[in-house]
């Protein structure tokens, strides 16, 4: 992901002066995860971390040639990556989050459509969770 973000910013957005990237992070690139009912996951925690950082970086570097650079970090969403731990750990995991659901791609859609919109010119550099309020608690 970080060099298509840079290669296709490069070669397609620095020449035009303007452009969106949207990076997919995670909520556990913001916290770390830790909760001692999960299986550890600090290699994904980690990466995630990453995302954010790369993020924020770029949108720094890249702001001079009005190329916005944000992300998105969704917490828990049904995907065949989390499948086994919703079965493992069940209703838990919707109640860990205030509006006691989990995600859904109508969560995230808005978003995406915002952030790579015109309509977001002055956002640059911002991790955006779409988790539910769990990162609020």
């Amino acid at each position: 992901m970080f060099v298509a973000s840079q290669e296709v910013g490069r070669q397609c957005m620095v020449p035009r002066k303007r452009g969106h990237i949207v990076n997919i992070a995670s909520i556990l690139g913001l916290v770390g995860g830790g909760d001692p009912g999960r299986p550890g996951t600090i290699a994904y925690n980690t990466s995630k971390g990453g995302v954010v950082n790369f993020t924020r970086s770029l949108a720094a570097e890249w702001a001079r040639y009005n190329i916005n650079v944000n992300a998105i970090a969704p917490g828990f969403f049904p995907t065949k990556m989390t499948k086994g731990l919703m079965e493992m750990m069940g209703d838990k995991v919707a109640s860990h989050a205030p509006l006691r659901r989990v995600g859904g791609p109508e969560d995230l859609k808005g978003l995406a459509v915002l952030l790579a919109s015109d309509a977001s010119a002055f956002i640059t550099g911002q991790i955006v969770a779409v988790d539910g309020g769990v990162t609020a608690i």
